[in-house]
């Protein structure tokens, strides 16, 4: 039951970080944390590179927890310790 919550935790929390990487991409400007204390949100019209950065960022690390859920689901990755 462990294997299969946590497993199922990762690929929700993997689909969720793709969503946020697509609406970025969709429509051009991503959350990218705070920057003196104002939301940082870069775009694609001022900072092509930082959006571009986070973009590649959001995209890598949702789609590695969504295969280390669907891996450690079936068998193939070690899954989370839940405590």
């Amino acid at each position: 039951m462990e294997r299969v919550l946590s497993s199922l935790f990762l690929i929700v929390m993997g689909a969720g970080v793709l969503v946020i990487a697509r609406r970025g991409y969709v429509s051009g400007e991503l959350p990218a944390g705070v920057a003196y204390y104002r939301p940082y949100r870069p775009n694609r019209k001022d900072n092509p590179l930082a959006f571009h950065f986070f973009l590649a960022l959001y995209f890598c690390g949702g789609m590695a927890l969504l295969v280390w859920g669907i891996l450690a689901l079936f068998g193939g990755a070690p899954a989370m310790e839940l405590r």
